[in-house]
């Protein structure tokens, strides 16, 4: 695909340096604190403030910049409705009822968890579909995209480079290296926004001006869209219960409070962040009426109306908006790899082991997810595979692990976590296998997503029965 290339000063391309030599100074500096246990490597010693808690947690969980514009650009405030409002719930869900559950356990990871309450295979089963579920791949493929539109160079060197920038401080400084950088990633990517702002509406104002430029539906609640496939978003939303991150970040906060108020106050700032987004993907459809890569929207809405200096710092929040997502997960799938997988099943769980073992999984999470971009070169795909395939297997035995009332046995539950991803993944195949017109036809019409979520919670419920059916009176 040919992309349409920024046109960069050298104030910009100072600004853009200044960032990344920056950037991996912040990193490298988190390398030389104490990293004599892997406590302190994997979660910094239990010792997140509640600042460092919201900056991590808002910037690492917010990566899909390009996406965010695609679908502002074509759908208008709609982005807001689909790809904040869901996620709101259920980050609201988790904060209440599940934050202090989460910490308390004192355990390192999902995987930890899932180990811990059910058994060995079940916590292998659900190794590896977190890792999967952790996957940088979508947010490497749009750090390479970032990097092409203003250097112009080979996609493959593109995204070599943006996964070398993103992989060396984690490898180095470990957690305390990745929060060290979300402090800055924060600032960065709400700075870069708000100064877009800044000038779209010093230039053209609010009202009439979008009004006036706006197709009707773009200032609907739907966008256009049926609401059956906005129900389809609120499911994929319930990927906030199972998030890799909001579990790393509440187990590596101070106190159960601390994670609590974290999440509440993240809220907050995902709304803000969500609105000055949307908006300015309403400002994208009304200055460039006429684009042909909608993906582009924000980027050549800033090379538009953005003069020297500005520019580059809208991309830098930009870039910030993606790499603060992209070293979070390659450094949570690392673990994975490395603790719960490498480690527990080869005996090895000394305190440098996990450490060394979590390093080479840096670079293996790294290698898998380039070569996952490579073969689906498109960030809505990837997102779209992650969740269908993951979400339905992961769900109820997580969810139950915090609640014992509702927990199953070791194999019942390692039943439902492989009948639920093994429904999804062959009603995903044969849809895709029966494709027409490029459009893949599902079993009896139904999303895969759905079916796995279906036969999960039909196994939970016959489980439960004979559970309750069974216990002493």
């Amino acid at each position: 695909m040919h992309l349409s290339l920024l046109h960069f000063t050298w104030i910009d391309w100072t600004i853009v340096a200044a960032y990344l030599g920056f950037l991996l100074y912040l990193g490298f500096r988190g390398s030389t604190l104490n990293r004599s246990s892997a406590e302190q490597f994997i979660l910094g010693g239990r010792m997140l403030s509640l600042p460092g808690f919201v900056a991590a947690l808002v910037a690492t969980w917010y990566g899909g910049i390009l996406g965010v514009g695609e679908f502002s650009y074509q759908y208008g405030i709609a982005n807001w409705f689909v790809f904040g409002f869901p996620y709101y719930i259920f980050a609201l869900v988790f904060a209440l009822f599940f934050a202090r559950r989460v910490r308390d356990t004192g355990t390192y990871s999902i995987p930890d968890q899932l180990y811990r309450c059910y058994d060995r295979k079940t916590g292998l089963l659900g190794s590896v579909l977190v890792f999967f579920n952790s996957s940088p791949a979508p947010y490497l493929l749009m750090l390479a995209v970032l990097l092409q539109v203003v250097t112009g160079w080979n996609f493959l060197l593109c995204l070599t480079l943006g996964s070398l920038v993103s992989m060396v401080y984690v490898y180095a400084g470990g957690f305390r290296a990745v929060v060290r950088t979300d402090l800055l990633q924060f600032t960065l990517m709400f700075g870069g926004f708000f100064l877009l702002l800044f000038f779209l509406v010093s230039d053209y104002g609010l009202e009439p001006f979008l009004s006036a430029n706006l197709p009707p539906m773009h200032l609907t609640l739907s966008g256009g869209n049926s609401w059956q496939y906005i129900l389809v978003w609120f499911f994929i939303a319930l990927w906030t219960l199972v998030s890799p991150q909001f579990h790393q970040f509440t187990l590596s906060a101070k106190s159960p409070r601390t994670a609590r108020s974290g999440i509440l106050i993240s809220i907050l700032f995902w709304f803000i962040f969500d609105t000055a987004t949307t908006l300015s993907g309403l400002y994208a459809r009304a200055l460039l009426p006429d684009l042909t890569q909608p993906s582009m929207a924000f980027p050549l809405l800033g090379d538009a109306a953005l003069p020297a200096a500005a520019k580059g710092l809208f991309y830098v929040g930009m870039l910030a908006t993606v790499m603060s997502t992209t070293d979070g997960l390659t450094f949570i799938a690392a673990l994975t790899v490395g603790r719960d997988i490498i480690a527990r099943w080869g005996g090895r769980d000394d305190d440098r082991s996990i450490t060394r073992y979590t390093q080479y999984g840096v670079l293996f999470t790294t290698g898998i997810s380039a070569v996952a971009v490579l073969l689906f070169p498109s960030v809505i795909d990837l997102w779209y595979v992650i969740g269908t395939l993951f979400i339905p297997a992961l769900l109820l035995p997580l969810t139950a692990s915090y609640y014992p009332r509702l927990r199953l046995g070791g194999t019942q539950t390692f039943v439902a976590m492989t009948g639920g991803f093994l429904v999804s993944f062959a009603s995903f195949a044969a849809g895709h296998a029966m494709a027409a017109n490029a459009a893949p036809q599902y079993p009896l019409g139904i999303e895969p997503m759905y079916a796995g979520l279906s036969v999960s919670v039909l196994l939970y419920a016959a489980g439960l029965t004979a559970k309750h059916r069974n216990a002493p009176r």
